[in-house]
């Protein structure tokens, strides 16, 4: 039985952010959530929260995972203060206790894994992750025997210099054999420059306790600064990108090119340079995505293109054509092989199959239905001032340049819209509607400041209808 204690009480300082500084995104997620992922292969019998600074925050950011108990740090006073917290809720627990940051998004699930299993097997007191590293400034020494039984963990600025040279250091992961834990725990003193009670400091008590080196040092990597903020985001797009290529997914230009781990690829999909793929999207295969184009939280069909053109919220089907410049957003459906063209902005839109909204239009709150022509320059005029109103389009109906259709609207099937029309009244199936103002003819004028002097007078002229 596995026990996880996540401390998240920090404030970050280093952040310059009124955001706690587990709650930054990383890819998609935020920090503390990318390491409650790493947990599923574990499933933990009970997942605490140590929080501090800004708990409301952290509390509300996670409401929607189950499982999770928040233990209030009320003061920061070290790592090891940290972990008292848990004497009361974890009372007459047997088993192990495994402690993690949550500001150390990268660490793998195969890692706590192998952490765990060598834990049990040895049956040791403590186990921790340690690294070597060619440059180990600033972290904690741990310093071992040779068959990695650890003797001494000293924190960095406690070193001397000759410590200094040991390279292995210290993760800040830690499994505890929690019966063991608990005869040291409550004991610990803060005799260090930072006056904290340091998690570390139980090491000298209980036996046996042993590191366990991470193969991959950047799994490890802490963040407290913006800089290593985007750095851990470097990394782990390396980590994205590695993984889709090798399944098959085609990035032309990998190194401008982002994608969350929440995203979903199938095989034999292109993506562009320069093409951004965000939140819960799903691209189908032998699809083609960019460059430019940036898609966040939508399904996109099997053999889609999109170019030069922005996807939120929406669904577009097989074999529809996107862009260049296009926008579509507010949980807009494409239907099957549609063309949304140059400069088309499609707002909570349902298209029906093979529809065509070929250039420089707006269809907003509209339903349109089967092989409907959309010509240039219509727009739907969806907002009366007060709220949205919808617009209906019928099967194979077509709008001539420069339309507008009024809302609330209906148009029915077959209708033919004459082009610089303005439609307010609805409209039966099978007809021409035309609604515009006959075009009339003003004989000899110029503007007045062209005039000459002798004809520059207020007389009316004469109006002939064409």
């Amino acid at each position: 039985m596995v026990a996880v204690a996540i401390l998240a009480a920090g404030r970050g300082t280093r952040m310059k952010s009124s955001l706690p500084k587990v709650l930054h995104p990383v890819g998609g997620m935020s920090m503390i959530e990318r390491v409650l992922d790493g947990l599923t292969v574990i499933q933990p019998s009970h997942t605490f929260i140590i929080v501090g600074f800004a708990q409301d925050q952290v509390q509300r950011a996670l409401k929607h995972r189950p499982g999770l108990t928040f233990v209030q740090q009320a003061e920061q006073l070290g790592t090891g203060h940290a972990v008292q917290q848990l004497l009361t809720h974890l009372e007459g627990f047997e088993g192990d206790l495994l402690v993690l940051n949550g500001d150390v998004p990268l660490l793998r699930s195969s890692t706590l894994e192998n952490l765990l299993t060598i834990h049990h097997q040895h049956r040791n007191a403590a186990t921790l992750l340690t690294a070597q590293f060619l440059d180990p400034s600033g972290y904690g020494r741990v310093f071992c025997t040779e068959q990695n039984i650890v003797t001494e963990i000293i924190e960095h600025r406690d070193c001397t210099p000759a410590q200094r040279q040991n390279p292995r250091i210290n993760a800040g992961v830690y499994c505890f054999h929690w019966p063991q834990l608990i005869t040291v725990l409550p004991h610990l003193r803060a005799d260090n420059d930072q006056q904290e009670y340091y998690l570390t400091d139980v090491v000298k008590d209980l036996h046996p306790t042993m590191a366990v080196d991470v193969a991959d040092s950047q799994e490890i990597f802490g963040i407290n600064s913006r800089k290593q903020l985007a750095q851990a985001y470097a990394i782990l797009q390396d980590r994205i990108k590695d993984f889709w290529m090798a399944a098959g997914v085609t990035l032309v230009d990998p190194d401008s090119i982002t994608i969350d781990t929440t995203v979903v690829i199938e095989p034999d999909v292109v993506i562009e340079p320069q093409t951004h793929l965000r939140g819960q999207t799903t691209i189908a295969t032998g699809s083609r995505l960019g460059p430019g184009s940036m898609i966040e939280n939508s399904q996109i069909g099997a053999h889609v293109t999109a170019s030069f053109s922005v996807i939120t919220d929406s669904t577009v089907e097989a074999g529809a054509r996107i862009g260049p410049y296009a926008h579509l957003r507010g949980e807009t459906l494409v239907g099957e092989g549609c063309r949304i063209g140059n400069f088309v902005e499609l707002k909570k839109a349902t298209l029906g199959s093979q529809t065509n909204v070929a250039h420089l239009s707006y269809l907003g709150d509209a339903t349109l239905g089967h092989q409907v022509n959309v010509g240039a320059g219509t727009i739907t005029a969806n907002y009366d001032g007060y709220r949205k109103q919808a617009t209906l389009i019928g099967d194979r109906t077509k709008t001539g340049a420069n339309s507008v259709l009024v809302a609330p609207l209906s148009l029915g099937s077959d209708v033919t819209v004459g082009a610089g029309s303005v439609v307010t009244r609805h409209v039966p199936d099978d007809c021409l509607v035309v609604a515009r103002s006959p075009q009339t003819l003003h004989p000899n004028w110029r503007p007045r400041h062209l005039r000459p002097p002798e004809t520059n007078s207020e007389a009316t002229p004469e109006v002939i209808p064409e």
